[in-house]
């Protein structure tokens, strides 16, 4: 079920309360507009009318009573790698690549945002809410126009927000009952998109982005040659 509103805050607030007072998996929350969205590490997210901004609750396995601390680490990968399914099948012709950990870009340029959060009773996770904000109509901040892009301005036909809601609430609740490490074809799914593979990077570790594991962790080969894992953190490429 999609609990549709004009306008919110912020989705993802919405929907924790939601799955605080007991929603199932696969509820969403969506909002022609966002007045305080919100991407990683608090940063604002500009969610003018136009474009898909839809949280997700998702309850995996793990939130039945088994505890499981690492049970988000790959989320953000398997929702990326659904939802460019999705936006492709709507817009054929496009080419989406991910960039980790949760941007999905077009031409270069962020079409989509991913932020998942849990929430935890101990060790035990109690459900992830799952938040995408995607770029169609929508008119982008002058601050803002050179790094993103959407959908509108790479296609004729954009896809309706209304019918666009619901199958990405379908891959993403399906993405959210997925537990453990990414498969060996969802790193090849992941590969195939890259768009970090072989830039070099000043940020998180000054080196050369390699892939990623298969706990969703980036992997940067650093100056002296060793790779290194990359749980968190921004990403500044250097060339």
């Amino acid at each position: 079920m999609i609990h549709w509103y004009d306008s919110l805050p912020s989705t993802m607030d919405t929907a924790h309360q939601l799955a605080k007072d007991g929603a199932p998996h696969g509820d969403a929350i969506a909002a022609r507009k966002q007045l305080a969205g919100r991407g990683r590490r608090g940063h604002p997210w500009y969610a003018s009318e136009g474009g898909l901004w839809l949280s997700v609750i998702c309850r995996p396995p793990s939130a039945r009573g088994l505890p499981a601390p690492s049970a988000t680490e790959c989320l953000s990968v398997r929702v990326g790698l659904a939802l460019t399914v999705v936006l492709e099948h709507h817009v054929p012709g496009i080419r989406l690549a991910l960039k980790w950990p949760n941007d999905v870009l077009l031409h270069g340029r962020k079409l989509a945002g991913i932020l998942c959060e849990g929430r935890w009773a101990g060790s035990t996770l109690s459900w992830v809410v799952v938040g995408v904000g995607v770029n169609i109509t929508n008119a982008l901040p002058d601050a803002l126009a050179a790094g993103a892009i959407g959908l509108a301005g790479a296609t004729g036909s954009p896809p309706d927000v209304d019918k666009l809601a619901p199958e990405v609430t379908a891959a993403i609740a399906a993405a959210g009952m997925v537990n453990g490490p990414l498969t060996q074809g969802e790193v090849a799914a992941f590969d195939a998109r890259d768009a970090l593979r072989g830039r070099r990077l000043a940020e998180p570790v000054s080196g050369t982005a390699a892939g990623i594991s298969d706990s969703g962790a980036l992997v940067v080969i650093d100056d002296s040659g060793v790779p290194k894992p990359i749980v968190g953190g921004g990403v500044i490429v250097v060339s």
